[in-house]
Order: C-alpha cells, then structure tokens, then sequence
C-alpha cells in the first residue's frame, strides 16, 4: 500500500494510538495508586495546559533531545510559537511562578497526570502521544526531600506489585562544577577516538553529559573507562548526595550506584535517580526504563522566577503498563458485577429498570441486559460475566410483585417477594 492510500485510511495517525477498554482497567489502576500515594504523602493534583509556550521548554533545556527533535510547535494566529507539552516538570514550575506559589507554606507539593506528546520514531511501548505522571516538590534543599521523593516512588511500585525493580541513582553536582568535569569527558572522547553516533558528535560541543547516556554501540563503550562525575563533585554536594545515600540505607531501598547516570532534560542538579525493572528475557540486560527524576534546584530561577530549591520525578503510563503486563500484574480492584437482572416484557423491564437503581443506590454492584430477548440469551450473558446470582423478572413474576433468584453455580431458583429481594442478596453476597 502507498503512502497516499495509506493516508487515505480512516487511522490514527502515526505513534498516536487508542486506549481501548482492556487497557482502561490499568489505567484506572495506577491513576488510583498515584492518588493514594498523593494523599499519604500530601501532595495536591495540579493539571497543566496540554498547550504551552515553546519558549518554557527551549529555556528550560536547550541542549535535551525533546527540544532538538520531539517538540511538536505550531504557531498561533497571533504568530505565537506554541507546543504541545512534551513533559511536565518545566509546565509545573511555570505555574509555580505564574500563580505566585512562593508565597505558600513550604514545602509545595504537587503531583499530575495526563497526555504529553513527543515526537519520536513509534516502538513497542513508546506512543507519540503517551501519559506522564509526577510528583514535584518546591522550597526546600534538604537532602531528605530527595530521599522520600525516591521512596515515595518506591511504595508506588510496590502497591503495583512490581518486581525486580532497581533503584539507579548518581549526582551530577552543580552546574559550575559540570563544566570542570565536561572539559575532562571531552578530553577522553577525543583522545580514545570512539566511534560515535552523528547525535553525540553534536552532543560533543554543546552538551557532552548526554553522550554517557547514548545507548548506540559506539557511545556506550565510553562509559567503560570515562571519568566519574562523582570525583568532580563540590564538598557541598558529595555531603547532600552522601546523606541522600544514608537516608535510603535507613529506610532500607535497595539501590545501586550508577556514576554515569544522567538525565534527558537540562535541569537536573546534584541528585538525579532511574527506577529500572528487570526482565528475565531482557536480552542485552538492561531493563526497563519505568520513571526517573532528581533535583532541579536551578529551574525556577531559569524561568525567571526566584531561586527555589526543588526536587521531584516522572514515569510513563504505557510503560508502567508493559511492565505489569510482562509480570502478569492485573489490576487488582474487584470490578465484576455483583448481581445480573434478566428481564422478559415490557412490565418486567420497567420493574427491572427500578430494581437496578436500588440495587446501585444501596452499592450492590448490579448489570442487565435487558436489549436482548430471550432468556437464555441473558443467563449466557450473565455466565459470561461470571455473577453468583441472576433476578430473573418475567410476565408472571411482574405480576405478582415477585422474582425468581438463581444460584448460577447450581441452577437452584428461589421465588422471593420483590420487596425482599435486596436483603435477601445483600445477605448472600
């Protein structure tokens, strides 16, 4: 098929895709654990424009990939440069400044979840269009903050049921600190001669960091022998990152010391961590990237707003997803019906309609079919449902106040007057 029919097709279009029912269960899932985690930790839900100016993310990091490559701009009748938002924290801090956030009580903790769009080449599991979720913290530099941000992400995982999930984690310092250690990576690159990627070429004069972080065959042999970034660190930040390191020690994360760890986005400073679940048919051993973050203490300040410490981290749905998906992790929430109602008539429909609503009003979770016609239809349907109990309502049973109610497991009926048959259900149930 050419190109031109294939555009001709009634599609999505390309790295879009739907979130069909089947996935929906998972979705609702994790949203449910983000909320949970927002409410044990105090975090308050903020939702951000899906449209932003260009300019919050060209400020924010000019150098990262997103920037360069994945930002999908558009211009405004008014000839403005705007962009769909391709990740969350830079929007965050905006609305940090624009809604004059500083002045709340410190901490500030906010959390989100939604759409973000990035334009990329599609892959299994990575959508054009993906959902992010975040929790980011403003006002405070403790070292602490770092370390409950990495166990609250933690528990998150653990209330997924996710396992083999490592914890990486490095520091990066600070940025008059980065520049020392960039001239040193640079010096290596060049004098070992590696073979790298047309991308880290580039990377190679305006943000070398990144190369570290190249999976491409040629750049990942760099990291066999560069230097550390962690030797380069100020007195300052080796004590804040050696004291995030004790704080997960007590709190008994396990996690692993990766000194060539970076991040994709420019802000990040000191702290910066990668959770990595790991797959036993993960053939080059590298695991599955599920969210990362660190402190971005620089962030606001960049965006032109005072200098405020801040801390936080983000991760994929879909990716999430796959994870649990690869681990026969279900949604564990119970959304079976609780009770089916088959109806046979036109009375018998009306009764049934009025015994659904007091069934849901009284948290009886019912279902009914009552556009199919005949009985043995609706019991099929209420097998395929796999409910303990069926109502069955029909002319005879309308007209005498009364239902039939069927033990599915047995086939045993009972008559049981209408104004009975809520009590005698819940007591079954």
């Amino acid at each position: 098929m050419n190109d031109k029919k294939q555009d001709q097709k009634i599609q999505t279009p390309r790295g879009m895709r739907d979130i069909l029912p089947e996935d929906q269960d998972y979705f609702y899932r994790i949203e449910n654990v983000c909320r949970k985690m927002a409410r044990e930790y105090w975090y308050n839900k903020i939702d951000t424009p899906i449209v932003e100016k260009a300019d919050i993310f060209k400020r924010t990091s000019p150098y990262s990939e997103v920037v360069q490559k994945q930002m999908y701009n558009f211009k405004s009748r008014g000839n403005r440069e705007l962009v769909l938002r391709p990740e969350g924290t830079a929007s965050i801090a905006r609305a940090y400044i624009e809604h004059g956030m500083k002045a709340w009580p410190k901490p500030v903790k906010l959390w989100y979840m939604g759409p973000f769009f990035r334009y990329e080449k599609p892959q299994a599991g990575r959508y054009r269009q993906h959902h992010q979720y975040g929790f980011e913290i403003f006002g405070q530099k403790d070292a602490v903050l770092d370390a409950q941000t990495i166990l609250l992400f933690y528990n998150l995982l653990q209330e997924l049921h996710l396992e083999n999930v490592v914890v990486e984690i490095n520091s990066i310092g600070l940025p008059d600190m980065r520049k020392k250690y960039e001239k040193e990576l640079v010096k290596y690159i060049k004098k070992e001669g590696f073979d790298l990627c047309p991308d880290c070429q580039k990377r190679l004069k305006s943000n070398p960091l990144r190369i570290l972080d190249c999976k491409e065959d040629g750049c990942s042999r760099v990291r066999e022998g560069a230097p550390q970034i962690v030797d380069y660190l100020s007195s300052k930040s080796k004590k804040h990152f050696e004291e995030v390191l004790e704080l997960l020690d007590y709190l008994e994360i396990p996690y692993s010391l990766n000194p060539y760890l970076v991040r994709g986005l420019d802000y990040y400073t000191r702290t910066v961590f990668e959770f990595i679940v790991q797959n036993e048919d993960d053939e080059d051993g590298a695991g599955l990237s599920l969210l990362g973050g660190g402190r971005y203490d620089n962030l606001i300040e960049t965006l032109g707003g005072e200098s405020t410490p801040a801390v936080g981290g983000a991760g994929g749905v879909e990716r999430l997803i796959e994870a649990m998906q690869n681990q026969s992790v279900h949604p564990s929430y119970d959304q079976k019906p609780d009770i089916f109602i088959a109806s046979l008539g036109s009375l018998a429909k009306k009764k049934a309609m009025k015994l659904y609503e007091r069934f849901r009003q009284k948290r009886v979770r019912p279902v009914e079919s009552m556009g199919k016609g005949s009985l043995k239809s609706q019991l099929k349907r209420a097998d395929q449902l796999g409910v303990k109990y069926t109502i069955i309502i029909g002319r005879k049973e309308a007209l005498d106040d009364k239902v039939t109610l069927r033990t599915m497991s047995t086939g045993r009926q009972k008559i049981v007057k209408e104004s009975r048959i809520l009590s005698v259900v819940k007591n079954r149930l």
